[in-house]
C-alpha cells in the first residue's frame, strides 16, 4: 500500500465545481455539453485514496469523456437535491448511478455530532433490535421513493451500478450494517428497476477484495479508513463491466 510520507504531496483529486453547485466534485472539470458519461455516487464513485477510480479508467477504455460527479459519503439526500448534479445527469448521453445505502436519510439531523454513522446505527441495534427493525423498514420505505423519484428526474439513461462487496440480498435480516449499501436488498433494486436503463451487479471479486488496500494512497492514520473501501483492483474490475456499456450508449 502507499502511504502519505511527511512533506510529500497528497493524491490530487483536481477539486472543481459545476454551475451554482457548492460542492466540490473530483476533477479534472470538464464541459457538460457534447456526448458524455455521468457518474454519480458517494465514496467509492468519488475514488477516495484512489489514483485512478473506476470512472477515469472508463474513459480510459472508451474514449467517451466520463464526468466524475461523485461526492464523498453521498446518499439520496445529496442527489436528489443538488440541481446541477440532476442537470449534468440530464444531458449526459448515458448516467451511471452507484447504488446508493439507505442510511444518510435524515436531512434534519446533523449526524456531525457522531464519529460514524455506522457507530449510531450499532447503538441503536444493540439497545432495542426491535426498534431498529421498524426504524430500517422507515428507511428501506423511504429509499424506493426517493430513488424512483431521482430516476424520474434524470432525463438520460440510466445504469444502476451495484458495487458492493457481497450480492444483493433478498432479506435485510442477512445485511449488516456496515455492508455497503447498507440496508438495500434485491427486492427494493427489483422496485426501482423498470425506471433504470440497465442494473449491473459488480459485486467485487475474492481477488479484487484480497488484494485489500494494495496501491491506495493514504496517509498512517487513514489506513483504518482505507481498508473499508474498494482498492485498485476493483476499480479496474468495475471499469470493465462498465465500459462496454457507456461505449453503448455514448460511443462515437
Amino acid at each position: 500500500m502507499a502511504y502519505e510520507k511527511l512533506g510529500a504531496q497528497p493524491l490530487d483529486y483536481n477539486p472543481c465545481r459545476y454551475g451554482t453547485s457548492k460542492l466540490l466534485f473530483r476533477g479534472p472539470k470538464r464541459r457538460l455539453e457534447g456526448n458524455y458519461a455521468a457518474f454519480l455516487g458517494g465514496t467509492q464513485t468519488y475514488g477516495k485514496f484512489i489514483a485512478q477510480p473506476f470512472p477515469a479508467l472508463t474513459e480510459a477504455q472508451t474514449g467517451v469523456p466520463c464526468v466524475n460527479l461523485g461526492w464523498s459519503n453521498a446518499g439520496l439526500d445529496v442527489l436528489l437535491n443538488e440541481a446541477e448534479i440532476i442537470a449534468a445527469a440530464s444531458r449526459a448521453a448515458v448516467t451511471v448511478l452507484q447504488v446508493p445505502g439507505a442510511q444518510n436519510l435524515y436531512p434534519e439531523v446533523d449526524f456531525t455530532e457522531f464519529h460514524f454513522i455506522r457507530h449510531l446505527l450499532h447503538h441503536l441495534v444493540e439497545v432495542s433490535e426491535d426498534r431498529f427493525a421498524a426504524v430500517r423498514r422507515e428507511l428501506q420505505e423511504a429509499w424506493i421513493a426517493r430513488m424512483t423519484l431521482l430516476l424520474r428526474r434524470i432525463e438520460a439513461p440510466v445504469v444502476l451500478l451495484w458495487m458492493s462487496g457481497h450480492a444483493p440480498h433478498q432479506d435485510a435480516n442477512d445485511l449488516g450494517i456496515a455492508a455497503d449499501p447498507a440496508f438495500v436488498t434485491s427486492s427494493m433494486l427489483q422496485a426501482v428497476r423498470g425506471r433504470a436503463a440497465r442494473l449491473i451487479d459488480a459485486s467485487l471479486s475474492a481477488a479484487a477484495l484480497a488484494e485489500g488496500t494494495d496501491g491506495m494512497v493514504h496517509s498512517e492514520f487513514e489506513a483504518n479508513i482505507a481498508a473499508e473501501l474498494p482498492g485498485p483492483a476493483a476499480h479496474r474490475d468495475v471499469a470493465q463491466q462498465l465500459a462496454p456499456i457507456v461505449t453503448q450508449y455514448a460511443g462515437q
